[in-house]
């Protein structure tokens, strides 16, 4: 196995990784209901939801790194 296929591996297992903390997130907002004053005003971040945002990240730039790495034919 060679360090290209490695990364490939990274790759795709970041992006469907990715794919499905984005689809675990909770709404941040109301979307239309919030118009009619519907929306609540106090809103609490529990620590899973500040946990699942720091991994989406993390994620989300090892795909990115991996992708630029990949394209520009570094390895």
């Amino acid at each position: 196995m060679t360090v290209e296929q490695l990364l490939e591996i990274v790759s795709v297992a970041s992006a469907i990784l990715l794919i499905v903390l984005v689809l675990l997130h909770s709404p941040k907002s109301d979307g239309l209901g919030g118009l009619g004053g519907q929306a609540s005003m106090f809103t609490s971040t529990k620590s899973a939801e500040k946990t699942l945002n720091r991994i989406t990240w993390a994620l989300g730039l090892v795909f990115i790194s991996s992708t630029i790495v990949l394209s520009a034919g570094w390895v």
